[in-house]
Order: structure tokens, then sequence, then C-alpha cells
């Protein structure tokens, strides 16, 4: 069931109904309730892998309850590698599955050995990376004692089936969002109403930028050894604000939806194109994952508190796997490689944590060296974002050097509606910049005269209806 679908428009009232007006007297019936409504959104797309979720839901549930009864340090840790080859065998199979045996075959066909491995058609569960991600959270932090196990299945099942963020994030840590669920939540009018105003924002994002984008972006990407140099920066331009409208559209959605029923998640996205090096940039980019990796991964491989060596291996371990994450394919290995070589001289120099505020703070324009910061970490990050977006890693490295042409000085090729597309953008960035100190971009729109407000919602609805693109489906749900 898609955000911007026609279901989700009805079944969201619904459930918000039920939930409110049926089941509120009730802490348990209404966690019953979110059970059921996350189940359905799932299932909308295939019921047959519910299965997955319930069967993940129930090892880490006893897996947790197991734990609390045990201070034996070798059976602790022998009920976490449960957790852990549950989930990660479940994503490892249909995620990797056929990643793994393509290239198997591939290194044998170089040796002049060819053999013939079945390969499997596998569908990949919509949303498994993240959820996986999210249920590990739970245990590793029970086995760490940084959280006390629940007795209550219910609020687990609907921590780990949470609709609003089930499929493509943000990843909520179960120190966060299972509490949650053990209080009785009021409806908060202010609360509700800022998660509809953060709804049409990420509905904005989704249906006018990301989805105008897209139709440019295909078409270049598709075509790109026909087209000139300047097209193609135009397409990978296109990129970034197509991937980022569209991850962090959803993510709006979601945190607005959550709100909707009282829930509280964790910011997904920072404004990241206005990043003044690479490592602002990761701390402003899909937060709950970089925050994931960081805690669950770098920080126990030594983090940077070794020599050289270790700060190397260490960097290049995170951003290759946060790569192989996203997808059975050598370009985001390639596109987490290159983030790691731009993150390593930062942090060997021990500046990647020198921009911590956000820029031109409090002032209307950044001054020069901001911008030049600014346009250089945006245009090393388009780069990466090519080898991101192509089919192969050939495909990227061609892309990539016709933009070296004499070409590049000639006009892109784009149409009346792609000019439209970049009046959009141009006009989305401008709205990011004036509310660039905020949870997101309209948020502290409240301050202004309600008929102000009231005409800038009309605006948005209205460039919606007008200049929606073809409905794609969202980036993230392939990961």
């Amino acid at each position: 069931m898609l955000f911007n679908s026609i279901d989700f428009a009805i079944f969201l009232p619904i459930v918000f109904f039920l939930y409110w007006f049926v089941t509120n007297k009730w802490l348990k019936v209404q966690n019953i309730l979110v059970v059921v409504s996350s189940y359905v959104f799932y299932g909308w797309w295939d019921y047959r892998f519910l299965a997955l979720i319930i069967f993940s839901t129930i090892v880490d549930y006893i897996v947790g309850r197991m734990l609390s009864r045990t201070e034996s340090k070798p059976a602790r840790l022998r009920l976490l590698w449960v957790s852990i080859l549950v989930n990660i065998g479940f994503l490892g199979f249909f995620k990797y599955y056929n990643f793994f045996v393509d290239n198997f075959i591939e290194a044998f066909s170089f040796f002049g050995k060819e053999i013939s491995p079945n390969t499997l058609n596998i569908i990949l569960p919509v949303g498994i990376s993240f959820y996986t991600f999210q249920t590990l959270s739970y245990t590793i932090d029970v086995y760490k004692r940084k959280l006390e196990p629940t007795r209550d299945i219910i609020a687990f099942a609907a921590f780990v089936s949470f609709f609003p963020q089930l499929v493509a994030g943000p990843i909520e840590r179960a120190t966060h969002l299972l509490p949650q669920f053990y209080k009785k939540r009021k409806f908060d009018y202010e609360m509700a109403k800022d998660g509809m105003r953060q709804i049409l924002w990420g509905l904005f994002k989704k249906v006018v930028i990301a989805d105008n984008c897209a139709e440019f972006v295909n078409q270049v990407f598709a075509n790109y050894a026909d087209q000139s140099a300047s097209t193609l920066v135009m397409g990978s331009f296109f990129f970034a604000f197509q991937i980022y409208c569209d991850f962090s559209g959803y993510s709006d959605i979601a945190i607005g939806t959550a709100r909707l029923f009282g829930f509280d998640l964790m910011k997904n996205f920072a404004f990241p194109y206005f990043s003044r090096d690479i490592a602002e940039f990761w701390r402003r980019w899909h937060i709950s994952l970089s925050t994931w990796f960081r805690d669950y991964l770098y920080i126990p491989l030594g983090g940077s508190r070794g020599g050289v060596n270790m700060k190397i291996r260490n960097t290049f371990i995170i951003f290759l796997v946060s790569g192989f994450w996203h997808g059975a394919n050598w370009t985001f290995i390639i596109w987490g490689a290159l983030n790691a070589i731009y993150f390593l001289p930062l942090m060997l120099a021990k500046r990647n944590r020198v921009h911590l505020n956000t820029v031109a703070q409090g002032r209307v324009f950044p001054t020069f060296v901001e911008a030049g910061n600014m346009l250089i970490t945006f245009l090393i990050t388009l780069l990466a974002w090519i080898f991101f977006r192509a089919d192969t890693v050939t495909d990227a490295f061609h892309y990539v050097g016709k933009i070296f042409d004499k070409s590049i000085i000639s006009l892109p090729a784009l149409s009346p509606d792609n000019y439209k597309t970049l009046i959009l953008v141009v006009l989305f960035v401008a709205i990011e910049w004036i509310g660039k100190e905020g949870e997101y971009a309209i948020s502290r729109i409240f301050k202004l005269p309600v008929y102000v407000r009231w005409a800038f919602y009309f605006i948005l609805i209205v460039l919606m209806f007008t200049f929606t693109g073809e409905e794609q489906v969202f980036i993230y749900f392939q990961f």
C-alpha cells in the first residue's frame, strides 16, 4: 500500500477513527489494532511475506525473554547469535542469494571453468532491510542490558510492524519506540495538526519533485550513450533530488502519520544538501541507518579509537556495509567505497566533527566559504549518486567518462516539462533553505498569520494536482 495511493487515503481515516473513537479506552486493544492494521498495510503487497515478520517477531520476543532468565555470558551470547542468524539469514537469502551465486559463477568463468548452479526467482520482501534492523536493535540492546526485555508480545509486535515506518523507516530503536506502546495515548490536537502538515510536505516532495525528476532521470540513464555531457550532468542533478525527495518525503509522511496516532519517530533527514563536508552530509542523510551502523557496527569494531590503520579499516567497513545494505549490486558497494574515500581525509585530519551546527544559522545567506563548501560537497555527492543509480558498474564508469566531454559547455537537452521541473526544484530548495533550522522545512510556518499559512497550504495542494508526475514506487522499497 503506497502512501500516495487511493488505498492509503481510505485506509488511514478508517484506522484513525477506530484508534481514537473505538479502542481508545483500552491500551491493549489499541495496540492490537495497530498490529492488525500494520499487517493489513504490509500484506496489501503480498500477504505471504507476513509470515517472515511474524516469525521474526516471535523469535526475537522469545530470545528477549530467555535473555532475562540467564546471567551466563556464553548462554546470552548464543541467544544473541540465534537472533542475528535468523534475521540476517532471512535478509541474506532473499536479498543476496542470487548476487553471491552469480559472482561465484563469474569467478569460476574467469579461470576458464564453466559451472551452472541454479539461481532462484526470489521476490524481495518489501521493507525487509528496515524491519530486520529494527528488531535486531531490540535483541542487541537487551543483550547489552540497555533495555529490559518486554513481557508484552502485543506491544512488541506493534513495535516491529508499526505501519507508518514499517516499509522504509525511519529504522527505530527499541529503546525509543517500544516504551511508547506501554503508555496510554491521549489525542493531542497540536501534535496531530503538525503531523498533517508534515504529511502534506512529504507528499509534495514525493509527487511533485521526486516523481517529476524521475521521468527525466529514467530517460537519461537508460540512454546515456546518446546524451551530451551537460544533459548527463542534469540527469545526475535531477536524480539527487529524486532520491532525496522520494526518501525524505516517505520519512516525512511516516513521521507525520505516527504523530496522528500519538507516536514520536526519530528525525531521518536534516537538510543534507546544505552540508559543508561529507561528514556533515552523513550526519544529516538517512540518520536512522547511519546511527544504527555507528552504534551496532562501527563502535563495536573500535570506532576511531585505535591507530590510523584501524580507523581506515573501520571507515571502509562501515561504508561498504552501508552500500551493500542498499542492494545486491557492485554499484552500491562502489558508492559506499567512494563515500569512504571522501570521508577518510576529514577523519584522519580530525575535521569530521567541525560542522555540527546548521549552516548560516540565524542568517539569510551563507558566507562565500560556506557556499563553496556546500557546492563542493554537493558535486562529489552527485558523482557518487551516478554509481548508486546506474544499472551496472560499467554503465556508471561510461556515464562518468562521458561527462568529461567538450559537450559539457552545450545546453542540456531539456523539454519544456523538464524546465518546469527544474523551476520546481529551485522553489523547493528555496523553501528548504528558509526552513533549514526547523524539524522539517515548513515546521515553523505556524508562526505566520493564519491567512498566509492557509494560502501556502493551498498553493502546495494546487501544485500537487497540477504537476503530479507519473506515479513511481518509492525508491527505498527495493532495499
